[in-house]
């Protein structure tokens, strides 16, 4: 059922876009990805930049602003920014229009198997040759290019991010309850029955979204076995019944047993979720620095800030990967059609790639470069400044997110399976074999 419409929704997508980005791509397969400094002259016309950000972002807001600055010294240029935040609608028109050879100049994608496919058919630019021919290989931080990656090591994706994942917790919440912050993964569920004995909730969730409850997911096999886990998985070399996420399952059932989450957790928005932990009503919230001028600023409520602090992704005993290694994502990256690169895209990249920094920096966030010094708002707590700080002392192994994983069949029904899971509706060996079937469909192997 799932297939059927998915395979509807492209059909419908791709009628829908073609006309809109007739003139973005250019048909016929890649070229030399390492062709990094065509020869020619740079002549200015409109290019595109498909993307899946928010349009009020700082990536974008920054992008603009300097989109703007080039176009005044090259008339006729623009950049054209076609915008779809919705991440599955974003997919779903971002390989329909892979296949129709219809991809514009730039393009935002994860490192999936979907994309490698690209890089291997020549249909993107190699980033590494790229960043060396501008001169910027060495400024980007080793963490923000790795997470871009692909298993094989190979990079054709430019990031414009880099944040860090917390647990922010709120100490006065947890010292009611007579319980620290987690030094374990499974010290979780014995916090969360102290706080729940204590008539507090535990852990707020957005559960609406999906991707928040995936993330808990991959934090045991992250721990356990390190990031391979998931990169089998996401091939079907691997299955979720083997060690590794059988245990997941097991850990995950034992927090919706324990009550970790807010009741009704699976129909809860972000925003919602958001505002049960700065009201004081939860005790734990994981989120990434990009909330740090709500948690870490005096927009947070009077009542809350000074109570308010963060702890790192608990390990294991015995765990494969180091405390400084964790959630550490640099956002979806930029890709560049190989078929439309020429001198001007290359110049506007240039131009565009050394200004950025500087750019997003000023406006208070890390830059996935380490030439900038991020600015700290007036407002802002002393929890600002160490989370800044933090990012300067970050592992090499990256736990990431499934959902950027995983094809998006499986990843939905991921996100299904898992809101069963914690509410106790299906049992993790009940998880672990649906999860295995659909992998199997979806995948092969």
């Amino acid at each position: 059922m799932v297939h059927f419409t998915r395979a509807a929704s492209w059909v419908a997508l791709a009628a829908a876009t073609a006309l809109v980005l007739s003139g973005c791509g250019a048909s016929g397969g890649g070229t030399d990805p390492t062709n990094v400094h065509p020869e020619g002259e740079v002549k200015p016309r409109e290019i595109s930049w498909l993307l899946s950000r928010p349009a009020d972002g700082g990536v974008i807001t920054a992008m603009q602003k300097i989109a703007g600055e080039y176009a005044a010294d090259h008339p006729g240029f623009s950049l054209n920014l076609i915008t779809t935040p919705d991440r599955p609608s974003y997919i779903q028109k971002y390989e329909t229009l892979a296949a129709a050879n219809k991809l514009p100049e730039l393009f935002d994608t994860d490192a999936t198997p979907f994309a490698q496919k690209l890089a291997r058919q020549g249909r993107m630019i190699d980033v590494d040759a790229l960043l060396k021919d501008l001169g910027l290989g060495g400024t980007y931080r080793e963490a923000a290019l790795n997470y871009q990656r692909f298993d094989d090591g190979s990079l054709y994706m430019v990031p414009f991010e880099f944040q860090l994942e917390f647990f922010w917790y709120n100490r006065d919440l947890l010292s009611q309850a007579g319980v620290s912050a987690p030094a374990t993964l499974d010290d979780f569920a014995p916090m969360c029955r102290a706080l729940r004995a204590k008539g507090i909730t535990p852990i707020a969730l957005d559960g609406a979204d999906g991707w928040p409850l995936e993330r808990y997911m991959a934090y045991y096999p992250f721990r356990q076995v390190g990031p391979e886990y998931v990169q089998k998985l996401k091939t079907g070399e691997a299955k979720f019944s083997d060690a590794p996420g059988r245990a997941a399952a097991q850990w995950l059932s034992g927090l919706g047993k324990a009550g970790c989450f807010q009741e009704g957790f699976s129909s809860t928005g972000y925003a919602d979720a958001q505002a049960q932990f700065t009201s004081g009503k939860a005790a734990v919230y994981n989120i990434g620095t990009w909330e740090l001028g709500n948690l870490a600023t005096d927009k947070l409520d009077a009542g809350v800030r000074d109570k308010v602090d963060y702890f790192t992704l608990p390990t294991l005993p015995g765990a494969a990967t180091a405390d400084n290694e964790y959630v550490t994502p640099s956002g979806i990256g930029m890709a560049v059609n190989t078929a439309t690169y020429d001198p001007l895209v290359r110049d506007f990249l240039k131009f565009a790639l050394e200004r950025y920094p500087a750019e997003v920096a000023a406006s208070g966030a890390l830059s996935p470069t380490t030439d900038v010094q991020t600015t700290i708002p007036s407002n802002a707590t002393p929890l600002y400044d160490r989370a800044i700080t933090q990012s300067g002392d970050v592992g090499t192994k990256i736990a990431m997110p499934w959902d950027t994983q995983l094809d998006p069949a499986t990843n939905t029904r991921l996100q299904q399976e898992l809101t069963l899971l914690v509410q106790g509706d299906i049992t993790p060996d009940e998880f672990v074999g649906t999860m295995d079937a659909a992998l199997k469909e979806n995948v092969g192997g």
